[in-house]
């Protein structure tokens, strides 16, 4: 198209030389020449405007998080999700990506350092693991549960739009590497889930993932399952690699899912069983009390000794992991 536009081009200017030595009543074609090659010489302007090749974006090497120091980063948007949670999508600079490793966690603290203290007047720090994809361009979301006896999730639930939180990490918390297990149980409770959710999320978005994922997750009612939505599309989607189990305290007319704890029955019914041995790991957060009773108490920021139901059941230290 733009070489022949190009050779209508000169033809045209050939004409118009010829025109140049000719009588004087041929003279009052030149305008419409002259605009025909403007047209041809338009059309190649916008053939080679269009062929050319989108800038590409050079690759970000650098999370524009930093594991040694607090940074801080504006509250974008906020998404109720039900009675006591809800979504809170900061805003990544330039448009970045987090780059958060999984299986990885951030602590926040207040902008403020005078706005919120603990009982020694330090800084309150928590842990939260984000429910952002690690490619998600110029966002990072947490999904917080307001607790009457959190005072981070309260703060959190206080800022507004505009206002500023300051993360530091990421920690690492386990290599989650590809088909290292033939099963995996995910054991959570209330927000818990988020850490189970990275993982989940990662793994069954490898199109080469052949681990079979089964979450038990428990909460007090139907309304505070978090992400029920996004598991039940996991399901549907991946439906020979994923299941999951929820579980009610208080069940309300209609419900037709389990009923009570996690006990071991619960956990004999869904989790391959510990003569697996490394074949089958088990992840689990929640709460510090069902931690406790499911695996045994963490020790401060490590595992601690394997107990609870766990034990009785015969899994090992090296075949679960406490978040």
């Amino acid at each position: 198209m733009l070489r022949s536009s190009l050779r209508a081009s000169v033809k045209a200017v050939a004409s118009v030389r010829s025109y140049t030595t000719a009588p004087t009543a041929s003279k009052s074609k030149l305008p419409f020449i002259f605009l025909g090659v403007g047209v041809a010489s338009a059309a190649g302007y916008v053939y080679l405007d269009r062929a050319a090749p989108a800038p590409i974006k050079p690759k970000q090497e650098k999370s524009p998080l930093d594991p040694q120091n607090f940074v801080d980063f504006k509250l974008k948007k906020i998404i109720p999700y039900n009675h006591n949670s809800a979504s809170f999508v900061f805003e990544l600079p330039n448009d970045e990506v987090s780059l958060i490793p999984v299986a990885s966690c951030l602590v926040v603290k207040a902008s403020d350092p005078e706005a919120l203290k603990d009982g020694k007047g330090k800084p309150v720090i928590r842990p939260y693991t984000p429910v952002s994809a690690p490619d998600a361009p110029g966002e990072l979301t947490l999904l917080v549960k307001r607790y009457d006896n959190g005072n981070m999730s309260k703060h959190i639930h206080a800022l507004k739009e505009g206002d500023t939180l300051s993360f530091k990490g990421p920690i690492s918390k386990f290599p989650y590497q590809a088909n290292e297990f033939d099963e995996v149980a995910l054991i959570g409770g209330g927000s818990g889930i988020t850490p189970l959710y990275q993982i989940l999320t990662h793994a069954l978005s490898d199109k080469n993932n052949t681990t079979k994922f089964k979450l038990i997750y428990s909460n007090v009612t139907e309304k505070d399952i978090l992400l029920r939505e996004e598991f039940d599309a996991l399901k549907a989607k991946y439906p020979k690699t994923f299941d999951a189990v929820y579980l009610i305290d208080k069940p309300t007319e209609g419900w037709k899912g389990s009923v009570g704890y996690i006990t071991a029955d619960v956990i004999k019914k869904n989790v391959g069983s510990a003569d697996l041995k490394e074949k089958v790991k088990i992840f689990v957060c929640g709460p510090p009390p069902q931690v406790a009773s499911i695996a045994g108490k963490k020790a401060g920021m490590k595992q601690g000794e394997i107990g609870g139901i766990l034990k009785e059941l015969g899994y090992t230290e090296e075949q679960v992991f406490k978040f």
